[in-house]
């Protein structure tokens, strides 16, 4: 009872933000990032791999374009530099302690067998193989990525460290010892960057409701930001990673229907905004194209000097670093 009424008074005790500015330089914020590839070697005798095998994506071609897509669409405020690869010749171990071989695997994928269950993947023996809690405090690294394949079991984003919070997962426990909040990005090389820059979206939301979480109505700004047509008539913003500002349903970013939308305020005048409210359409964000949509929502995403109410008006500072983000 004593640590539940500890929690609650820490909960509900006022944020301390620091004061208000015009002038507070948008910081670029920098990532070290060690990046970990599991693809085993599925035929031995050819030394072919899962990603060879199955005829997936190469994942040096997809670190490549989602790292320049996120300096492009953040102006230069996301800076991500890989300083280790890690090659693994293994499938992850899971939760339970299962570990796939090839021909299971195999079976998987044809159908002639179950994807295993628990489906998660065992983060913490990721996080003890590579000692990333100790190199995370000793500064040596930011984050992690993590590159895998269907059934692997990874979240898209996952946050540990002191304080670490909901980032589209539940938090790790009992990490820390890293000294700081850090993501482990989960990516498919299945897939392709579009895809990446969704899980990516996904950490954004998290990051920011928590960012904002103690302002209310007008002054919460990310709240207003991610309004879209048919969640708030009249009012649309940019909407989220899933919903433009015309959007009807998940994924509808090749609606044409016309809207009206402040989109153009928050890109051109944020925080001074003009009411400068235009018709959009899907045109805009490349007609249902999944990377062209993400990367529009992301441009659009404030990163200019000051700070109002406690909060930095550049938001990628926290969404590259969550440890700046005040709880």
């Amino acid at each position: 009872m004593t640590e539940l009424l500890k929690r609650l008074a820490a909960f509900f005790k006022p944020a301390t933000y620091p004061s208000d500015s015009d002038a507070e330089p948008a910081q670029i914020t920098q990532s070290r990032v060690l990046l970990i590839v599991y693809d085993p070697v599925m035929e031995p005798a050819a030394g072919a791999t899962l990603s060879q095998k199955m005829k997936w994506n190469r994942p040096s071609d997809l670190v490549g374009g989602f790292i320049s897509d996120l300096t492009q669409v953040s102006g230069g405020m996301a800076q991500y530099r890989i300083v280790e690869r890690v090659d693994e010749n293994e499938f992850p171990i899971k939760t339970d302690g299962f570990r796939y071989t090839p021909q299971g695997y195999l079976d998987v994928l044809r159908g002639d067998a179950a994807p295993h269950s628990p489906p998660g993947v065992d983060y913490y023996a990721i996080l003890n193989k590579y000692k990333v809690l100790q190199r995370v405090a000793r500064n040596e690294i930011d984050e992690v990525w993590v590159f895998a394949f269907p059934h692997a079991g990874f979240y898209e984003s996952i946050m540990a460290g002191p304080d670490a919070f909901w980032c589209n997962a539940p938090p790790l426990k009992n990490t820390e010892a890293s000294k700081r909040r850090f993501v482990v990005m989960g990516f498919s090389f299945e897939r392709h960057i579009g895809e990446m820059l969704e899980a990516y979206g996904h950490r954004a939301e998290s990051i920011m409701e928590k960012t904002c979480a103690k302002l209310s109505g007008e002054a919460n700004l990310w709240r207003r930001f991610t309004r879209y047509e048919k969640t708030s008539p009249g009012k649309a913003a940019c909407g989220n990673i899933h919903f433009a500002p015309n959007s009807r349903a998940d994924y509808d970013w090749g609606n044409p229907a016309p809207v009206v939308s402040e989109c153009y305020d928050w890109l051109l005048n944020f925080p001074n905004f003009k009411g400068d409210r235009r018709i959009v359409a899907a045109s805009e964000w490349g007609g249902g194209d999944m990377r062209g949509h993400h990367k529009w929502w992301f441009n659009h995403l404030p990163r200019v000097a000051g700070r109002k109410n406690g909060v930095h008006n550049n938001w990628w500072q926290y969404i590259v670093n969550p440890q700046q983000v005040i709880l």
